[in-house]
């Protein structure tokens, strides 16, 4: 898996205003809700995928049974599902054009990683963005 530096994270984070939550929860216990939670804080327009909530709002976003389904373009995909789906995601990701692929932690395919990278999207796994974006010293909700 290629290594992924802080600065690629860092402009990632700042190039990116779309995200794709793959695996969102209406449980407010659930990682992927906190997640949303947070990055919807920073600024970033945050949209819910889940096909069992879709038709749903979480946190005031409409959910998406599937990437297909959303209507703007997607900067990163941020996945929130079992390593074993990773691939799948990563085909509709690059279905939809999306820039970047970005697995949660514990969120590891190296050939989902290869393909996505093939496919010319960025690739960040095993990582959470609302711990890369403290500690890169990011905010969307601040200059720069």
């Amino acid at each position: 898996m290629p290594l992924v530096s802080d600065q690629d994270i860092k402009l990632l984070l700042q190039q990116s205003t779309a995200v794709a939550l793959v695996g969102a929860s209406a449980k407010s216990e659930r990682p992927s809700y906190r997640v949303m939670e947070f990055l919807l804080a920073q600024g970033y327009s945050v949209y819910p995928v889940n096909p069992g909530q879709a038709g749903l709002q979480l946190l005031g976003c409409d959910v998406y049974p599937d990437l297909a389904s959303l209507p703007v373009p997607i900067d990163i995909v941020d996945v929130f599902r079992q390593p074993q789906f990773l691939m799948e995601v990563v085909e509709q990701a690059i279905a939809i054009g999306a820039k970047a692929i970005w697995g949660q932690l514990g969120v590891v395919d190296h050939d989902a990683a290869s393909r996505a990278e093939a496919a010319g999207l960025r690739v960040v796994m095993d990582r959470c963005p609302a711990l890369e974006i403290p500690r890169l010293g990011l905010s969307k909700s601040s200059p720069q």
